[in-house]
């Protein structure tokens, strides 16, 4: 069920699993390959989600604070992505 489910939605699948093990080794070696931010990149200013990557980061190295400073939406964010994937999943398994 997983599987199908994981198949069906390859492209998301691939985006978060890629943003997940991109953390991962910044968190915890020096590797960086995390996306960098488009609308900073572009237009030299920083945008709301600016930090989400760093407050994640923070929050697998269990760092509430640095993880707040950083930008406190990623206690409201990852939330609401979780959320919205577990039930995505369970009305995906219900058909």
């Amino acid at each position: 069920m997983l599987y199908h489910y994981l198949k069906k939605n390859y492209i998301v699948t691939v985006v978060i699993l890629y943003i997940i093990a991109s953390a991962i080794l910044k968190a915890y070696t020096p590797i960086n390959i995390c996306i960098p931010c488009i609308w900073k990149t572009c237009f030299n200013f920083t945008c709301p989600a600016c930090g989400l990557t760093g407050a994640f980061i923070a929050l697998l190295k269990l760092n509430i604070v640095a993880a707040y400073k950083s930008n406190a939406l990623i206690f409201i964010v990852l939330p609401a992505i979780i959320y919205f994937i577990v039930s995505d999943f369970l009305r995906y398994s219900k058909k």
